[in-house]
């Protein structure tokens, strides 16, 4: 059975460890406090879904767009704790579908 390899696992891994130590989006997000995604299952898996949906990967399962993918992500978040936020480019279907 296929897994994810290497490259993947640890772009999940580091986004996780990112997100949950208050530092993912630099610079977007620095000096936003975000917590509130944690009591809202939600909306932290809408953060999660995005992040995967923009990930890609080459045919050896070598990360090709990490900082871009966490940069959506990351732009989710702050429209999330600030409504004033404008996301640019918009989100495709495809990228908050899960």
């Amino acid at each position: 059975m296929p897994k994810l390899s290497d490259s993947v696992n640890g772009a999940l891994r580091t986004f996780s460890f990112w997100l949950a130590n208050g530092t993912v989006g630099y610079p977007l997000l620095e000096g936003i406090d975000y917590s509130c995604i944690f009591a809202e299952p939600r909306a932290l898996e809408l953060t999660y879904a995005i992040f995967a949906n923009v990930l890609r990967f080459d045919e050896n399962g070598q990360v090709l767009n990490t900082k871009h993918a966490e940069k959506r992500a990351a732009q989710w978040i702050r429209s999330y704790v600030n409504k004033n936020y404008i996301v640019d480019p918009s989100f495709k279907e495809w990228e908050v579908c899960f």
